[in-house]
């Protein structure tokens, strides 16, 4: 009794796996594919088996089956293989969801068996499988595919060329992950004048925002993020509340450090669609920033209860957890890597968390790997940090360099090099000049107003540390200017002013902890005590006392 092929195929169109797995096993036994006799049937079988195995996530099983099809297929008259793969190019879809299939073509199981082996993340076995399918064979998805694992194997020319071949086949985007021009990626895009005589460029054609977008992921690839920024908002006036815009505004204003305008954005996002994934952890990081933990209980609760299986989940609890148990956070940061090996926010999470637990030379190690897959602004932040924190000037100065090369329109940037000058106490001047130019370029910077004001203090310019934080106060309501301007108060004897500061960096931030240390430090110098005085414990005199009429009754 022979096993008809169709009913597989519709099983699989159907959803049902586990089905269509066991009826291609006996098709694929049966005697009417029987391997001497009829191998084009016997091959058949065995690519719909395994695209039944495929499904069901049985990947090396897949594999095993996939191959066997390819031996039997060998062994098929040329003729009939010719047929076939005529038959095939105007039928048949490369992905290992398409099912319906007549009989089959060599380099798409090819591609069957490099997809299973990147559901495996065995990225080197699937390239030498995509790479035995010829050039003119390759078609979107194969070509798609060669690109992500040759940047996968940081090949990133063969990447480039492979996603600009896509980009060739459709006109539709592959973002430039890779720092790549954006006259480069644009210019595969074909540009037409409009009625006004402009390109696109010049004057928003609403037909052709594609291109648009494709500049602005351009201008974050290398670092302009000020540019990429702008041509988003555009892009959003245009496409109001559209999620994937959101995230990537969010995302965009989170890593240069315009902290309450990301979360509005992702707040929105989450009210338009509550079941979002993407870039959660990034959202997590900033309610932390901002001390809103019931915000951030709720939303790694949500995360949980969506997709635990997912990185960003991982990374928002290690931030949820970072204050309660740092050992238990790392943990979380690096099964976020585990599940994705090329998830940047997980390196960073593990950077910064391995500095904070005093271990900088892991910390480089965390920042490299992020640096690696994609530098930004807060890699180049970790890896300096943690050179200080080694004591190696040099490679910090040139990390920080590196940074400004990257990004030389960056406040943040040349406030790196000025962390590295103030370091020591001979390149305390160029310290300065560099958080000035940092605030020239950007006024409202608060990072390098703040550390240009510890400056003025360390040097003993105690009123110039003051008339700057209280100039940026009047348009920045900030807790950490408060602290800041607290601690120098305090520093000069100015108890009452310091008090004041306190207070209202407290009321902004209940859970302010440079604010509640300073404000007990503050109380006992108020009460005329020495802060710095060990406490006198007199439980602990007692014990002691104790402690000594046993050891001489022992002795």
């Amino acid at each position: 009794m022979e096993v008809p092929k169709d009913q597989i195929s519709t099983l699989l169109d159907q959803g049902l796996y586990s089905s269509a797995q066991m009826l291609g096993c006996f098709l694929v036994s049966s005697p009417a594919a029987n391997a001497e006799s009829t191998p084009h049937l016997k091959s058949e079988s065995l690519v719909l088996l395994g695209d039944a195995l495929f499904r069901e996530r049985e990947y090396r099983r897949a594999i095993h089956t996939y191959k066997q099809a390819l031996q039997y297929y060998k062994i098929i008259p040329k003729q009939n293989s010719t047929t076939t793969r005529s038959s095939l190019q105007s039928n048949r879809s490369s992905s290992p969801n398409s099912f319906n299939v007549s009989a089959i073509n060599e380099n798409e199981v090819k591609f069957k068996i490099a997809s299973c082996y990147c559901a495996l993340s065995d990225n080197r076995a699937a390239l030498v499988e995509m790479e035995g399918i010829p050039s003119k064979a390759r078609n979107l998805q194969m070509n798609l595919l060669l690109g992500k694992l040759y940047r996968y194997a940081r090949h990133n020319r063969a990447a480039i060329a492979y996603y600009k071949e896509c980009l060739r086949l459709v006109s539709e985007n592959i973002w430039a992950e890779l720092g790549t021009t954006a006259k480069d990626i644009i210019s595969l895009f074909p540009q037409t004048a409009n009625r006004s005589g402009k390109t696109p460029f010049d004057h928003f054609d609403s037909n052709r925002w594609l291109p648009r977008y494709v500049e602005a992921q351009c201008c974050i690839a290398s670092n302009d993020y000020k540019g990429g920024l702008e041509l988003f908002l555009d892009l959003l006036q245009r496409f109001p509340n559209n999620i994937h815009l959101l995230l990537e505004v969010a995302k965009v204003e989170a890593i240069i450090g315009k902290k309450d305008e990301a979360i509005m954005n992702f707040e929105k996002a989450r009210s338009i669609d509550p079941f979002i994934v993407t870039y959660m952890d990034e959202y997590a990081m900033l309610l932390k920033i901002k001390s809103d933990y019931s915000m951030l209980n709720k939303l790694v609760h949500d995360l949980l209860n969506i997709d635990p299986t997912r990185p960003e989940v991982f990374v928002a609890l290690s931030v949820l957890w970072e204050t309660k148990d740092e050992r238990g956070a790392l943990a979380y940061a690096e099964k976020s890597i585990r599940i994705d090996e090329r998830h940047i926010t997980g390196f960073i999470m593990k950077g910064n968390l391995l500095l904070a637990m005093k271990q900088p030379d892991a910390a480089v190690s965390a920042f490299r790997n992020a640096q690696e897959l994609r530098p930004d602004i807060r890699s180049y932040q970790g890896l300096v940090h943690s050179y200080l924190a080694l004591s190696k000037m040099k490679e910090a100065l040139y990390a920080a360099r590196e940074a400004m090369k990257a990004m030389p329109h960056s406040a943040k940037a040349l406030k790196l090099v000025g962390d590295v000058h103030a370091s020591n106490s001979g390149g305390r001047e160029k310290a300065k000049k560099f958080y000035e130019s940092a605030l020239r370029l950007e006024p409202g910077y608060l990072g390098a107003a703040l550390a240009l004001a510890e400056l003025h203090v360390i040097e003993g310019r105690n009123g110039d540390a003051v008339s700057l934080l209280e100039r940026y106060l009047k348009d920045w309501a900030d807790d950490s200017l408060h602290v800041k301007l607290a601690q120098v108060f305090a520093a000069t004897n100015m108890l009452q002013e310091a008090l004041s500061h306190y207070q209202a960096a407290l009321r902004m931030n209940p859970q302010n902890e440079a604010a509640k240390k300073g404000l007990e430090r503050l109380e006992k110098q108020m009460k005329g005590v020495d802060p710095d005085a060990p406490e006198d414990d007199e439980d602990n005199e007692v014990d002691d006392a104790d402690g000594d009429q046993e050891e001489a009754e022992l002795l």
